[in-house]
């Protein structure tokens, strides 16, 4: 899968993790881990990715005596899942276009 598209993939998969309430590391790779397999450092990549896009944003509060980031969706974030969804609409199209031989269509 090209570099660029996949990064994007999972940019999203991120901020649709954390979309309904606030959200640790931890916590975000075990939600996503039934739909793909995302390694820390990855994420943590991802994530200061998305928080300097402003697509969400840290607090720290302390959990069990240790301190914890948790991670909370922008009106950013938002958009950006809005316009997935929109953009996803006509990757399913060039999809159903490119393998519409496979289908038996002609």
């Amino acid at each position: 899968m090209d570099i660029q598209l996949k990064r994007g993939l999972l940019d999203i998969c991120v901020l649709a993790a954390i979309r309904s309430e606030d959200s640790y590391g931890y916590k975000i790779i075990k939600d996503m881990k039934p739909y793909i397999e995302l390694s820390e450092s990855t994420l943590y990549t991802i994530l200061k990715r998305l928080e300097t896009a402003k697509m969400l944003t840290v607090r720290t509060a302390e959990h069990d005596g240790r301190l914890r980031k948790y991670y909370h969706i922008t009106d950013e974030g938002l958009t950006r899942i809005d316009e997935f969804k929109s953009d996803w609409q006509e990757i399913l199209s060039i999809y159903r276009f490119v393998t519409k031989e496979d289908d038996g269509d002609e």
